[in-house]
Parts: structure tokens; C-alpha cells; sequence
């Protein structure tokens, strides 16, 4: 059952026992009284009964004898108290009717007032009750009298009966009363139990759809109340779960992006290191046999400066190897010092050192800079732009062309080598920037290359603050963009 069914259900359960616990009571304070008053008016009514009585019977004389004289005090009496709806009664002291102003068919009346006889004595002259015959009701009351030596009870009939009549109509005046107020009371505690509990349904409708995880949605009770509070309480717990259950998500989204970037550097880890022992296993299995056919072969004078030209140019690509690879893990470790650059100084250092490579490759090459005011570290920035260079000169064939352009833009400095070669494979270029990685892994190895020329400019670019993006079509070329800023 629902809180405002039981509010709603206690008041009016409440409600009926008042109304009718307080119209019982008021209605039968009202009838005691009247019938308190009946009584004490039957008491006067026999004592003046009494009194005519006595007075009547001690007047006349002795000598006519007491049967004359309580016939004469009863005439006397009956002809100056006589009222409607009354009974006078006189019983002797055995009990025997004297005399009685009564008709035949009331004959439980005359029995009621002889039993009261008995309860009649010297200490307690007056006695007074209730009788109830059919549909009516009296009050009977009795005096004991002693007067000339005989022993009378005096008693005296009064028909109450208008006094329970009137109690039974306002009974059922008030029965009615009493719906007519139920049903008023029912509608107005009906909508109050709806008003009052109205801010609780509208924090459960909010806890139910928080609960179905519309976790915007707050209650909107601004009284001033416990209701109220409740509500505002409800919404600081709210908003600190839902900043509670924030802080678990980013907290579980670090963690998986921690695991997984602790995966990815072990998958990294263990590429390198096949890649690396691949790349040694290459140039040593050449030395090995060279020397080999030099130790234990009789060759030719051609034949063994053949082999020993080949030991030479396997050693040199070890130690090429060597040096790139002391420099790649050497760059995470060092400080980057910057100093001022003209990128007119890396313009002329750049065209004096690939102009060899691009007449004996026969490659349209241009180079031209901006001229701006860098800062960073000359030497890297060089190998930087070397190692772009000499990547796009092994992608071209003869007769294309590279371009080195840079360009101003704000606070940054825009490096763009563009060239018209073979291209990369969309799907491999977020990964030509790892280590060992080559695209076409036999011309690399043919031209000299060891995939450690692009880590390498990943690492120099992040260090100047940069950002390197690469754009490549297969078959059309590849465009590489490096942005850094000028005073980072």
C-alpha cells in the first residue's frame, strides 16, 4: 500500500472515531441531563406530594377514624395535584394499594411501585427509577410517611417517554450528521493525502529514473520543510554520485589505457628486439661467410678484395646501426638545449649536402625556407630534415622530384617535404614511425636503411614541442608536414 493510502486511510479511520466517540458522548451528557433533571423534578414532585398529603391527612380529627381520614386527605390531594401524564399511588404498610389513579391495563406500573416499597425505610425515605412498558417510559418515585401511628408510601408516575424520543431523533440526526461529515472528510483528506505526499512521489519518480541511469535529472521541491530538505539532500547525493561514479569511469578508463599503452610498449618492446636481432643477423651472417671463404678458400686476388669489400660495407652498416640506435635511446635521456636558428643557415647546409644525392640519383630537388628565427637545437633539426630528405630520395625514381618548403604561419613554422614516389599504404602509415619498421623491407635494407631514420624524427620533433603529420597516396607520393613553434 502506498504512504498516501495509509495517510489517507488513518485520518479518516482517525477521523470516525472522533466524530463518533465525541456525538456518543455529547448525546448522552445531553440525555443524562435531562434525565437528571426529570429525576430531581420527580423528587420535588413527591416531596410536595408528601407535604399535601400529610397536611391533608393530619387536619381531619381522630375520632372519624384513619379510613375516613386517608380517604378524605386522598380526595383533598388528588383534586390539587392532579397533571397530565401523572399516577399517584398510596400503599399502606403491608404493601396493599390504598388508593391509585390508574387504569386497568397498567398493571406493571402498580407491581414496579410495590417493589419499591421494600427498598423504603426509616434512614431511607426516597426512592426513584426508570421503568420501561412497551414503547413507553416512566419515572416512578416513593416517599415513606408515618404520620398518626400509620406507615404510607406515596408514589408518584410521571411518563418520560417525549425524553427518549427525543434522544432517538437526534440520534438519527446525528447518524446522518456523521455520513454527510465522513464524506467531506474522505475528499478533503483525499486531496490532502495527494498534496502532502505529492514532493515524496516526485522523489521517488526521480530516484526511478536516476535508477534507470538519467543521471541529469534531480528533484525540484524548494519548501522549506523536511520534505524540502529531504529533497535537497537527495540531490547533493545525487551530484556526489554521479561525480563519484565519473571519477570510477576515468579512473577505469586510465587504468585500461595504461594497461593498454603498458601492452602496446611490451608489443613495441619485443618487435624492437626481434627487428633488432633480425637486423644483426643479416650483416653477421655476410661477415661470417666472407671471412670464412677468406680463411679456408684459395680465391683470387678479384675474389678477395670482392669479399673483403663486403665484410667493409656490412661492418659500416653495423656501425650505422650502432650510432642510430645509441642516438634513439641517448634522446629520451638528454636535456634539449635551445638556441637561436636562421632557417637561412639550414637552408644552405641542407642544398650543399643533398645536391650530390640528388644529381647521382638523378632527382629534381628544391629546397627553399622561409626566412624565420627558430629555436632548438641546430644539429637535430638538421638530422631531422636530412633523414626526410633521404627517406623521399629512396622512394623516387629517377627523373622525379622532392621539395623542402617552409613556411611561416603565426607562432609556428611549417617544414613540408614533398616528393612524387611510391607512396605509403594507408594502413601502415601510423606505423612507419616505430622502430625497425620498414615498408618494403628488402629495397630499404638493399639502399642501406635500418627503419630507424623515422623514430628517430618523431623523437626530435617531440622534443622541440612539434607535431609531425604524414599525408601518402600509393603510387603518387607522400607529403610530410612538421609543425613547430617558434618560441616554445
Amino acid at each position: 500500500m502506498r504512504f498516501s493510502d495509509k495517510l489517507f486511510f488513518t485520518m479518516i479511520s482517525l477521523l470516525a472515531v472522533i466524530f463518533a466517540v465525541f456525538g456518543v458522548w455529547i448525546l448522552t451528557s445531553f440525555f443524562e441531563n435531562l434525565l437528571n433533571r426529570e429525576m430531581e423534578q420527580g423528587s420535588v414532585e413527591s416531596q410536595m406530594f408528601q407535604y399535601v398529603f400529610e397536611m391533608a391527612y393530619d387536619s381531619i380529627p381522630e375520632e372519624y377514624g384513619d379510613e375516613y381520614a386517608l380517604r378524605k386527605a386522598t380526595e383533598s390531594v388528588m383534586g390539587s395535584l392532579t397533571k397530565e401524564n401523572h399516577r399517584y399511588y398510596i400503599f399502606n404498610e403491608e404493601n396493599q394499594l390504598v388508593f391509585g389513579n390508574f387504569s386497568s391495563e397498567e398493571t406493571l406500573l402498580q407491581d414496579e411501585c410495590a417493589k419499591m416499597q421494600s427498598m423504603l425505610t426509616e434512614d431511607y425515605n426516597y426512592c426513584g427509577h426508570v421503568v420501561e412498558e412497551g414503547a413507553h417510559h416512566y419515572l416512578l418515585s416513593s416517599v415513606r410517611i408515618d404520620s398518626r401511628g400509620n406507615v404510607l408510601y406515596l408514589a408518584v408516575c410521571k411518563d418520560i417517554t417525549s425524553i427518549f424520543e427525543d434522544r432517538s431523533v437526534l440520534l438519527n440526526q446525528y447518524r446522518f450528521v456523521l455520513v454527510l461529515l465522513l464524506v467531506i472528510s474522505i475528499l478533503i483528506t483525499f486531496i490532502l493525502s495527494r498534496y502532502i505526499t505529492r514532493p515524496i512521489r516526485e522523489l521517488s519518480f526521480t530516484a526511478r529514473h536516476i535508477a534507470r541511469g538519467n543521471l541529469d535529472v534531480r528533484a525540484v521541491n524548494h519548501s522549506q520543510d523536511e520534505i524540502g530538505e529531504l529533497s535537497r539532500n537527495f540531490n547533493r547525493m545525487a551530484d556526489a554520485l554521479v561525480e563519484r561514479m565519473k571519477e570510477k569511469e576515468e579512473e577505469a578508463r586510465r587504468k585500461e589505457e595504461e594497461a593498454r599503452q603498458k601492452e602496446l610498449e611490451a608489443k613495441q618492446q619485443e618487435d624492437f628486439t626481434a627487428a633488432f636481432a633480425h637486423e644483426l643477423k643479416t650483416p653477421l651472417t655476410s661477415i661470417i661467410g666472407y671471412a670464412d671463404m677468406l680463411g679456408t678458400m684459395q680465391l683470387t686476388e678479384a675474389e678477395k678484395s670482392e669479399s673483403a669489400y663486403y665484410i667493409f660495407r656490412q661492418g659500416k652498416r653495423l656501425e650505422s646501426l650502432s650510432h642510430k640506435l645509441l642516438e634513439l635511446v641517448g634522446m629520451d635521456k638528454q636535456e634539449l638545449e635551445k638556441r637561436p636558428i636562421q632557417t637561412k643557415e639550414l637552408e644552405e647546409n641542407i642544398r650543399n649536402t643533398m645536391r650530390p644525392l640528388f644529381d647521382q640519383k638523378q632527382i629534381n630537388g628544391k629546397i627553399a625556407l622561409e626566412k624565420a628565427r627558430l629555436s632548438g637545437d641546430k644539429d637535430l633539426l638538421l638530422s631531422l630534415l636530412y633523414n626526410l630528405l633521404d627517406n623521399a630520395s629512396k622512394a623516387v625514381e629517377p627523373g622525379g622530384f622532392i621539395l623542402l618548403k617552409g613556411t611561416r604561419a603565426g607562432e609556428e613554422y611549417e617544414f613540408k617535404v614533398v616528393d612524387n614516389g611510391r607512396g605509403i599504404p594507408k594502413e601502415e602509415i601510423s606505423r612507419i614511425t616505430e622502430a625497425f619498421y620498414m615498408v618494403d623491407k628488402s629495397r630499404s635494407r638493399r639502399e642501406g636503411g635500418a627503419g630507424i631514420g623515422m623514430a628517430l624524427c618523431q623523437k626530435i620533433v617531440k622534443l622541440h614541442g612539434g607535431e609531425m603529420r604524414i599525408d601518402s597516396r600509393l603510387g603518387e607520393g607522400t607529403v610530410v608536414r612538421i609543425i613547430i613553434p617558434l618560441n616554445p
